[in-house]
């Protein structure tokens, strides 16, 4: 399998939703809605996980269907934000503080 990155540095090709997304696992997208009700909300339920990438057609989980970073991606027509003239702008920034490593992903894909 390819490496996918969503336009924030997330790999979804390394995602645990993506994944069991592409195995057609329900137990799995249950084990995945479970760890995310405790990590971020006791409201997730298995219909909040599928997901087929960020940058693609296709279902998208909850959180990526209405991400601001997503949105902003799409309207720029990047790749990820490590091809936006913009990068690293505010919104990605915030992002960083919360997950690092992506900052990690997007600089070296922007160094490529």
């Amino acid at each position: 399998m390819s490496r996918i990155v969503a336009f924030c540095g997330l790999v979804c090709s390394e995602c645990g939703a993506y994944l069991a997304t592409q195995a057609n696992d329900p137990a799995a997208i249950e084990a995945v809605a479970a760890q995310w009700r405790v990590q971020h909300s006791p409201t997730i339920t298995a219909a909040d996980v599928p997901c087929d990438g960020c940058g693609v057609e296709g279902k998208k989980c909850s959180h990526c269907a209405q991400c601001d970073i997503r949105a902003c991606g799409l309207a720029h027509g990047v790749a990820t934000c490590a091809d936006c003239a913009e990068y690293p702008c505010a919104k990605v920034e915030r992002f960083f503080g919360f997950v690092p490593q992506a900052r990690a992903t997007l600089d070296g894909l922007r160094a490529s």
